[in-house]
């Protein structure tokens, strides 16, 4: 069984707050299982309540908590939630964090564990108790094992962005975001190709069409735009991502209900504690 569970969905900054308790505040963190393996793609501040999760959860099953990272890009919102990931703080967790850096001069180690440099957090990378492993890559595609791969695509984003297609048994999930229109439609057709017949699609949706017209090279796209993308590539389930900050819980319904009435019931809008299963 293939399953995303959403536990950070918004985008650039997290937004707590009486506006946003329906769909969430955090930014972006989900947990994929294909059956009992676990994949967590991005470490945004959805990463800790995550984390406290997993102690409850799976550390008490298991006796440890294993789980393969991937990270879209090293901007902060998709990576602040890993010095509050309480794994890393557990011997006998082990973690392998795979992805790109925003800017290939840096790697992504040092990206992800700069943050924990005593300008910014008690606790250095050196005293981590985990066992942490880091791979950066491109666009490739990665086995596994026991059936289950991931490939990287790259996005249009104004900095080195991948977004990610996981399969498993038959079933697949793919993530588009950070993301814009390519300006050159043979790209355009690539990404399509990328995510074409994905049982479930989690797709950058930041901005209304009237907002991405003043927002054009941040990397984020408008609603309109992936409808229309999207048409006609047999995705069972559409979940639009990465919210703006200051979209309220209401705008949020309200959006929803009108293109999921109007256009399409399989239309999602990405909320955190969702569960689904491809």
């Amino acid at each position: 069984m293939l399953t995303v569970r959403f536990w950070g969905v918004r985008g650039s900054i997290p937004s707590p707050g009486a506006n946003t308790v329906i769909y969430g505040g955090n930014t972006s963190c989900l947990e994929i299982r294909a059956d009992e393996r676990l994949l967590i793609i991005d470490i945004g501040s959805g990463a800790h309540p995550l984390g406290e999760w997993l102690v409850e959860n799976d550390l008490k099953k298991y006796g440890k908590i294993k789980a393969d990272i991937f990270i879209t890009h090293t901007h902060w919102d998709h990576v602040m939630g890993f010095p509050m990931f309480t794994p890393i703080y557990l011997s006998g967790t082990e973690l392998n964090i795979t992805g790109s850096a925003s800017v290939e001069s840096t790697s992504l180690q040092s990206v992800i564990e700069n943050q924990l440099s005593s300008q910014y957090w008690p606790v250095q990378a050196s005293n981590l108790a985990a066992v942490i492993k880091y791979n950066q890559i491109r666009e490739t595609t990665l086995d596994l094992g026991g059936g289950l791969s991931i490939s990287s695509k790259f996005l249009n984003h104004p900095d080195l962005c991948l977004g990610y297609k996981v399969s498993f048994q038959g079933k697949s999930i793919a993530t588009v975001y950070d993301h814009e229109p390519f300006s050159d439609n043979a790209e355009n057709e690539k990404l399509k190709q990328f995510i074409k017949g994905a049982d479930i699609v989690i797709h950058d949706a930041q901005y209304t069409q009237e907002e991405y017209v003043s927002h054009k090279g941040w990397g984020h796209c408008s609603y309109d735009h992936v409808l229309k993308f999207t048409e006609g590539l047999g995705i069972n389930r559409l979940v639009l991502f990465h919210h703006e900050p200051s979209r309220k819980d209401k705008d949020l319904e309200r959006i929803e209900k009108s293109y999921s009435d109007k256009i399409n019931p399989k239309i999602i809008m990405a909320k955190e504690a969702l569960t689904l299963t491809a």
